[in-house]
């Protein structure tokens, strides 16, 4: 591999800054936000930067996971079956069962089944690692999370709203948010992980979007919920019923993932990286396939983002009250 080139100390500092305060600036970037999609009338027309700003997002954050070692991941058995099993079997129960509150609402339902049968793959990993879960766990499982879910999505969706309510989507829209948020940012982040093992433009680009990482999600945040504030005021009063929703499934979520932790018999930081895993939502990934519902869905993206709300001020907690739940060994 090439030497690295020098790092500049300011750069370096503005980093670990951001780092430190990244909850922070989250929660600052949405109130922003909402007060200025609540109060600028064009505030809406900021959704047509929503998709380029989290494709360079997600671009950062699958640069962080290590495609080199997904051998090394994939022979992680005991982990990627935990996660599996509790994303991909137990959650889908949990949230077939949350979604019946709002069953009689197409657009409420779809958006709910939407946010919820999908595992988050980036910032999972910010909360897990400041909460001491095995953050280098769930980033090396994100690859085979993020194709689970996109297989396994149409599938969970068909089997709890039925044909008739799957008819309604119009799979070219899903098709190309999928090649535009997902391919092409996961082929070409393997591709710079490849050229930065030879040459040091790779490895420039590596740390120049890596320093970028807290900069994107908050230009990311700031521009879902500011392009979506005013259709959540216009909708408050049929959004209210999603509140304890969402509340709900973190915290029947947190309990399941303490208890798979402990039937797999997983050390503290693999436990609590399991319970942010089951906890966090796909939100912003799956926004831009909701904005690609037809106009009788047009409530399904204000739905998606009253999760990330929701879901953001639970992380904020639950960074908190994890590692009380599952104390180090030393503890």
């Amino acid at each position: 591999m090439p030497s690295s080139p020098p790092v500049d100390a300011h750069l370096t500092g503005a980093v670990s800054w951001l780092e430190r305060h990244q909850i922070g600036l989250y929660l600052a970037a949405i109130v922003a936000a909402g007060l200025v999609g609540l109060t600028v009338p064009a505030a809406h027309t900021l959704e047509v930067a929503i998709e380029p700003v989290l494709a360079l997002l997600l671009f950062a954050t699958f640069l962080g996971v290590p495609f080199a070692t997904i051998r090394r991941a994939l022979r992680d058995g005991r982990f990627l079956v935990a996660i599996g099993v509790l994303n991909f079997v137990v959650v889908p129960v949990v949230a077939f069962g949350l979604s019946r509150f709002v069953d009689d609402e197409p657009a409420l339902l779809f958006g709910v089944l939407l946010v919820l049968l999908t595992p988050c793959i980036d910032y999972v990993i910010v909360f897990a690692g400041l909460a001491g879960g095995a953050s280098a766990r769930l980033l090396a499982a994100a690859p085979v999370l993020m194709l689970a879910q996109i297989l396994l999505l149409p599938l969970y969706l068909l089997l709890m709203i039925g044909p008739d309510g799957v008819a309604v989507v119009e799979i070219g829209p899903f098709a190309r948010a999928f090649v535009v948020l997902i391919a092409v940012p996961l082929a070409a982040a393997a591709a710079v992980q490849a050229v930065a093992r030879r040459h040091r433009a790779g490895v420039a680009i590596e740390r120049t979007m890596l320093a970028l990482m807290v900069p994107l999600m908050t230009a990311t945040l700031f521009l879902v919920v500011a392009s979506q504030a005013g259709a959540v005021g216009a909708s408050f009063g049929r959004l209210l019923v999603l509140v304890p929703i969402y509340a709900g499934f973190v915290v029947v979520m947190v309990a399941l993932g303490v208890g798979a932790g402990r039937m797999f018999r997983f050390d503290p930081p693999a436990t609590r990286a399991l319970v942010f895993s089951g906890t966090t939502r796909n939100s912003l990934v799956v926004l831009p396939l909701a904005l690609a519902l037809p106009a009788s869905m047009s409530l399904a993206p204000v739905v998606v983002v009253t999760q990330t709300l929701v879901e953001l001020v639970g992380m904020v907690v639950l960074v908190r009250v994890v590692p009380r739940l599952v104390p180090s060994l030393r503890g």
